[in-house]
């Protein structure tokens, strides 16, 4: 089981990197990200903010997140393997350039490890650690789960629980047009577990300290 574990984040670091080689060649500038990221501060700036597509559930923390992993996951929405009407909109008129600038912004903005906020979901610690083992998580996101073993892997660790389930979820959608994430790998783990499992293991990981924050912009504030 560790052998497989390893082999398949050995291919998904192969694709991942694959898909982002274009936009990892261009360098990007924090100052001209920050100026950049006026369109995102409506959602990401805004400290638990909810969408409500596919269903109610906090945006993602994506301040001291890592620079490959935001590039890697804007390129996503861009080809449309990662299916959402509202970020697909966001990233058609975002160049490389553009992607590099706001990824090394919402990296290089450094926060403090932290403890997260309390979701107010009970969390069974002992039935989640067996789903997060039977599934292998760590082989690919770490043993904390806020130091992936590739860049190109998000930390997850104290990023919020509905969040997290509502991406889960999205991996097992097959041809979806508006809702759904096409990688191979993930969608083969999360098709072992029901949704609840899934929900179990995003509310244990939510429940861990970790790096990831929503910074407040000064129009908000």
């Amino acid at each position: 089981m560790k052998l497989f574990q390893i082999v398949r984040c050995a291919l998904l670091v192969a694709c991942a990197a694959t898909q982002s080689v274009s936009a990892q060649d261009v360098k990007g500038n924090p100052a001209a990200g920050e100026k950049k990221a006026a369109q995102c501060i409506g959602c990401h700036g805004i400290q638990g903010y909810r969408a409500s597509f596919p269903e109610i559930y906090r945006v993602p923390m994506i301040f001291g997140q890592s620079e490959k992993y935001i590039v890697s996951a804007l390129g996503g929405y861009k080809r449309g393997e990662r299916k959402h009407p509202t970020m697909r909109g966001v990233v058609d008129n975002l160049s490389d350039q553009d992607i590099a600038d706001l990824a090394m912004y919402y990296a290089s903005t450094k926060t403090p490890s932290h403890a997260p906020s309390a979701s107010g979901n009970p969390v069974d610690s002992q039935a989640a650690m067996a789903l997060v083992q039977k599934g292998g998580c760590v082989a690919c996101h770490g043993e904390n789960f806020s130091k992936p073993v590739d860049p190109a892997y998000p930390k997850i660790a104290g990023q919020y629980a509905d969040y997290l389930a509502v991406a889960l979820k999205s991996y097992k959608v097959e041809g979806g047009t508006v809702v759904g994430r096409a990688n191979p790998i993930m969608g083969g783990m999360v098709k072992q577990f029901s949704n609840d499992e899934l929900r179990l293991i995003a509310n244990y990981v939510a429940s861990l300290p970790g790096d990831l924050e929503t910074i407040p912009q000064k129009r908000f504030r």
